[in-house]
């Protein structure tokens, strides 16, 4: 499976469009991780545990686009982009979101 955040794919033509392909997760943060969030607030620094939560949930997000591109029978899928909203206090939905497409065969 291709995947680029471009409107196109050098050296490829597009055939069909398929529709948006789509993946999302929803996370919520922990006690554990908001204690060690204030102290670094306090303190200062990069809050690691909430740069791997972010990780996690972008990956998640993107392995289910690519699933959902696999089911419209996609090749590819272009113009990848991330999105994310608060849902309620401490929790947050991680959107991937781009155009399945189907490719021209050499």
């Amino acid at each position: 499976m291709i995947i680029t955040t471009t409107e196109e794919i050098p050296n490829k033509q597009i055939d069909t469009i398929l529709g948006i392909a789509r993946g999302s997760t929803v996370r919520a943060r922990n006690v554990g991780r908001d204690i060690f969030a204030a102290f670094k607030n306090i303190v200062g620094g990069e809050i690691e545990e909430y740069t791997r939560l972010q990780a996690q949930s972008r990956e998640q997000a993107l392995q289910r686009m690519i699933h959902d591109a696999e089911n419209l029978g996609a090749d590819a899928i272009i113009n990848v982009r991330f999105t994310t909203s608060m849902l309620m206090q401490g929790a947050s939905e991680m959107l991937a979101y781009g155009t399945a497409i189907k490719l021209q065969n050499d």
